[in-house]
């Protein structure tokens, strides 16, 4: 996303409760893997110590969501630290880090490959002691594959029990190993869509994206957004602007389904915003691998606004990032709207 911000520290008034938080999302810990979803560990240590440093409270993502779907308040500036897919790195080297800080994170865990005792990822004994200290467990689907794309001759009746089973097994695997009750649940690869969705909600859990953006009252609970913090990424002053960010007030978007059809190459998306703090003279949209593209203000009263890509979206997921600033503090407000256009 090509945003280019202010590098001057900034200076947070807001009052000391809150509807929304933050959630940090990280996979690798290292320099050998692909850098993409790799922190180094002095990035990482940096990140948690600009969380202390600007006073963001850091909660279990349990915690938080169980405060955003209730209603409930939130301490300002709350962070929740999650992280995917359960490697080793986690075990060997974020969690000692954590513990520095004091900060619990999340562990959503494939639950395949700690079975198959792939080679890379946790033993279920490691998880049984990071949970302990502090690392909290959810699920990230059994196999971890691709929920979106259909097997060979594979039926939508036939992948709709293949994908309920899958989280229903992952489910099933992480209560019998760690006698606790799991409610999370974080699509593979950030991939999901409607008839998905639809699926997740009827087994009761909530459920976390790839999309950036704070989470808040107006999030959909079974497609959170979450910041990817890694790789290109893990920046330190994009990070601090994205931990103090505040989540744009989208009463709805138009189309809701993020799966591209066929036929489409550049998909238009329309938002109803509410009022709020947010100025919407500096509200941008920001495409995937194209940059800023234009804003058009349908009802700019009513805060109904209209934007497509400039050109045809890839293969894969893409995503629309909004931002705009606070009108009376330097903070942004942020929204990201994914797509997935499948092969």
């Amino acid at each position: 996303m090509m945003i280019v911000f202010a590098a001057a520290i900034l200076l947070f008034q807001e009052p000391r409760c809150a509807g929304h938080a933050v959630i940090l999302q990280y996979h690798f810990f290292g320099d050998e893997h692909p850098p993409s979803t790799t922190v180094t560990l002095e990035r990482f240590r940096r990140h948690l110590n600009i969380i202390k440093e600007t006073g963001c409270r850091v909660w279990p993502l349990g915690r938080v969501a169980k405060h955003l779907r209730s209603g409930r308040e939130l301490p300002d500036s709350c962070v929740a630290i999650s992280i995917d897919d359960a490697y080793i790195s986690v075990y060997n080297r974020a969690l000692p880090i954590l513990e520095e800080f004091g900060y619990p994170a999340t562990l959503f865990i494939p639950t395949a490959a700690v079975d198959q005792r792939l080679p890379g990822y946790m033993s279920w004994e490691q998880i049984r002691k990071a949970e302990k200290r502090g690392i909290e467990p959810a699920s990230h689907g059994h196999s971890h594959h691709y929920m979106l794309r259909r097997r060979e001759g594979e039926s939508d009746s036939e992948w709709e029990r293949n994908v309920r089973d899958d989280i229903m097994t992952s489910l099933r695997r992480l209560g019998e190993e760690l006698n606790t009750e799991v409610f999370m649940f974080a699509y593979p690869y950030g991939e999901y869509d409607i008839r998905l969705k639809k699926i997740v909600e009827e087994l009761g859990v909530i459920a976390f994206g790839q999309q950036s953006g704070p989470a808040g009252k107006w999030s959909d609970f079974h497609a959170l957004p979450r910041f990817p913090v890694s790789g290109p990424y893990s920046d330190p002053e994009s990070f601090r602007i994205k931990i103090h960010s505040l989540p744009l007030p989208v009463e709805s978007a138009r189309p809701e389904d993020p799966l591209i059809p066929d036929s489409v190459q550049s998909p238009s998306l329309r938002l109803d915003l509410a009022e709020g703090a947010y100025s919407k003279s500096t509200l941008a949209c920001f495409v995937s691998g194209q940059g800023r593209t234009d804003v058009e203000w349908v009802d700019r009263d009513e805060g109904i606004l209209r934007v497509r890509a400039k050109s045809p979206l890839p293969v894969g997921r893409s995503r629309y990032n909004f931002t705009a600033r606070h009108r009376e503090m330097n903070r942004y407000f942020w929204y990201s709207h994914p797509w997935i256009r499948l092969e």
